[in-house]
């Protein structure tokens, strides 16, 4: 160790020498020994040799550039900060050395040669050591430095050779600020110096440490670079790596777009450089995802004369890389779920989805049968048609059953590089076979009863549920509830299999993401016809139920008011009872006056299931009636929905039909009039439940025979003070039909 640190320790102490040509046989030497040595890359960082890389690098750029003027017939060159100056007038040249004493007089110290349209001049200027520079000047304009350009190339080749060492390398040459400087280089004109800039950026940001952020905390950066991919196949390989990996968010998308992505990278589809093309299809895929407007456009974008789509569908053929046919598959489905290509589109049905399903095959690399399997799992998820196509080519349903047959049986002495594979790509493949699972049954009794028939398929997916990886539970979970969607597997496969257990102790202890699929799960299995209901409602699943509704999270506030609404669907008064008790009052009219309409329209639902049967209706309104009343009349009174006034005025129903709670109606006026405003509204359902709640006061069916009927008139009468039965006979000639019905139905009581 002490001998690779002394040796490490030689090629820092170089950088540091007085003569420039040592200096840059020493960062030759470091770059020679540092390929290939991961342990020669982390001393050279720990002894410092980043930031003076960088140092040299940035010396390169400021102090020694060249500066060149033309003055009409005067060509004048500078080498600031250092002591040559050549100036050509008209036929004189003369040369002066400022700061030091040119020893060697009698040498020849400088020489000219014109060559066609080039001039090229050699100087050598001994300052203590050999100093070399050569100046080409090419049709008057063009300055070029080589010394200091090979110099600045070679410590940007070391600095992407310590970036190809491990993430700890990464992120000292992040923490040293390698990124600004090398994007300071790509000014220089040198396209040798420019393309190792590139490179090492590439290699730095391709890196899951470094922070994508970077490339965009200038705004000229990104004009820039795409100024750069015309000027080689190198530039544009690199530029348009860097935008794929750079490219995390839809704002990103934005940048990259505004800034003319698609007119820039589009022409490189059809570049001779396999490596060019590969990187502009990755570089669209990034792009087209879940991106209308990118998608949008990319759909009418033209290259030498063919629409894009059908570019990426020539990359589809079967005889290109399998990498070619995938990334093509990729932009199309993005394309396809943005809608710019419509789902029954040829290019979708003939040769996407086949496509996709031939890399879900046995003979496919693992990696590419968990790509090809995500993305199928992606252009399917909404639609019917195109799962019920995928179902039924080339047995796919079948062929997915394969996912789970890894690591393999092959014995760990025999074969230990295959299964250090298998065992890497196992919680991948799992995950993308249950996803794919997840999307094809997400619609479709058929296919959902072919996929439960797989062998042992429920066994699958009930150990998918408390495997160590959060992803496989994750997507576990997700063809759990994809499947959950069937009556009859609720009734069948979900009962014999017991699957309430382990889904019950994945809610115990998950992340947001994983609770919001679970619980979304146990809603459909808490469906009055599901076997499960019983045995979930003895686990003591309320409790977990009503913290759910105290979530940041509105997708779990709707799912736990949700599951609790099915659990109140029909149920005893014991259950009631334990729903409002474990809920509170002041948690449930907190839900009442939740921001997220979909938390209130199941928190309305809830109480509408709670406020059903007299004995219950009458019950809760006696205790929490109040309460209750004021809900109703703020949502009434509010700015909210049809649906979810709709939802309001069937509660209202409800409480209408109590024996003893509908007086809790009759003697507030405030709500009789609003429920009188929403008869005459101009919106049917809402007539219509309105009308429930009248046609319920008014009619009769309480305790004795003589009580009833004078309740009963009394309700009548000052219903008729009121207007309603003016309102009801209106309503009987109304358009609806439903609306038409029930009106006759209360005129009826009313003569009764």
């Amino acid at each position: 160790m002490q001998e690779v640190t002394a040796t490490s320790r030689h090629y820092v102490d170089r950088l540091f020498h007085p003569d420039p040509q040592k200096v840059l046989q020493g960062v030759i030497d470091m770059k020679n020994a540092v390929i290939g040595n991961n342990k020669q890359k982390a001393n050279l960082i720990v002894l410092g040799a980043v930031p003076r890389l960088l140092y040299l690098l940035q010396q390169g750029l400021s102090s020694s550039e060249l500066k060149t003027e033309v003055l009409g017939s005067e060509l004048r060159t500078e080498v600031l900060g250092s002591e040559l100056r050549t100036e050509v007038l008209g036929s004189e040249l003369r040369t002066e050395v400022l700061g030091s004493e040119l020893r060697t007089e009698g040498a020849v110290v400088l020489r000219t040669e014109v060559l066609g349209s080039e001039l090229r001049t050699e100087g050598v200027v001994v300052l203590g050591s050999e100093l070399r520079t050569e100046c080409v000047v090419l049709l008057g304009s063009e300055l070029r430095t080589e010394g200091a350009v090979v110099l600045r190339t070679e410590c940007v080749v070391v600095l992407g050779s310590l970036a190809m060492g491990t993430e700890n390398n990464i992120k000292s040459l992040v923490d040293c600020h390698i990124i600004p400087a090398l994007l300071q280089g790509l000014v220089c004109p040198d396209l040798i110096f420019i393309e190792a800039c590139l490179r090492c950026l590439r290699t730095v940001f391709i890196s899951p440490v470094t922070p994508v952020q970077l490339l965009y905390t200038d705004p000229t950066v990104i004009p820039h670079l795409m100024s750069l991919l015309s000027r080689s196949p190198r530039t544009q390989d690199y530029i348009t790596q860097i935008f794929s990996h750079c490219c995390k968010t839809p704002e990103h998308q934005t940048v990259l777009f505004n800034h003319g992505a698609i007119q820039n990278i589009a022409p490189m589809l059809i570049s001779l450089s396999y490596k060019v093309r590969m990187q502009a299809l990755k570089c669209f895929s990034v792009l087209a995802y879940e991106n209308t407007q990118v998608s949008m456009t990319l759909v009418n974008v033209l290259v030498d004369g063919d629409l894009l789509s059908q570019v990426f569908v020539r990359m589809l053929q079967r005889d290109l890389p399998i990498e070619m046919q995938l990334t093509a598959a990729k932009c199309l489905t993005y394309m396809c779920r943005a809608g710019a290509i419509r789902t029954d589109d040829r290019c979708i049905v003939l040769k996407t989805l086949p496509c996709l399903v031939r890399m879900c095959s046995k003979e496919r690399l693992l990696e590419e049968r968990v790509e090809g399997a995500e993305t199928l799992a992606y252009l399917m998820e909404p639609d019917v048609e195109l799962q019920r196509i995928a179902s039924v080519t080339d047995h796919l349903v079948a062929m997915l059953a394969d996912y789970f047959k890894y690591p393999s049986s092959v014995s760990a002495i025999t074969d230990i590089k295959r299964l250090d594979h298998d065992l890497k790509h196992a919680h991948e493949l799992r995950q993308a076979a249950f996803k794919l699972y997840a999307s094809l049954g997400s619609n479709d009794e058929d296919i959902r009863k072919k996929i439960t028939e797989t062998e042992n398929m429920m066994d699958r997916i009930v150990s998918g549920l408390s495997e160590s990886s959060i992803k496989v539970r994750l997507a576990a979970v997700r063809c759990l509830h994809s499947l959950s969607r069937s009556v009859q597997q609720l009734r069948t496969s979900f009962h014999d299999h017991a699957v309430w257990k382990p889904l019950m102790k994945l809610l115990q202890n998950a992340p947001d993401e994983v609770l919001v699929m679970a619980s979304s799960t146990l809603c459909n299995l808490l469906l009055e016809f599901s076997p499960s209901k019983e045995p979930i409602l003895e686990s003591g699943v309320v409790e977990l139920l009503c913290s759910l509704t105290q979530s940041d999270s509105p997708a779990l506030r709707v799912n736990g008011i949700w599951a609790l609404m099915n659990m109140a669907f029909q149920a005893d008064q014991k259950v009631k009872g334990e729903i409002v008790r474990a809920l509170g009052t002041e948690q449930l009219f907190r839900l009442l006056s939740d921001p997220d309409t979909n938390v209130l329209m199941k928190t309305l639902g809830l109480l509408r299931n709670l406020l059903s049967t007299r004995p219950h209706i009458d019950q809760i309104m006696s205790s929490h009636g109040k309460q209750i009343m004021q809900a109703v009349t703020l949502i009434l009174e509010g700015e909210h929905s049809i649906e979810v006034k709709e939802q309001t005025l069937c509660i209202l129903a409800n409480i209408a039909d109590g024996n003893t709670a509908k007086e809790l109606i009759m003697t507030n006026d405030d709500i009789l009039q609003k429920i009188k405003y929403y008869m005459g509204h101009s919106n049917a359902k809402l007539q219509l439940a309105a009308t429930f709640c009248i046609s319920n006061l008014i009619w009769n069916e309480e305790g004795s025979e003589a009580d009833a009927m004078t309740g009963c008139q009394e309700r009548q009468d000052k219903l008729r003070e009121l207007g309603f039965v003016d309102i009801l006979h209106k309503l009987t000639q109304a358009l609806d039909p439903n609306l038409c019905e029930r009106a006759k139905t209360a005129m009826q009581h009313y003569l009764a």
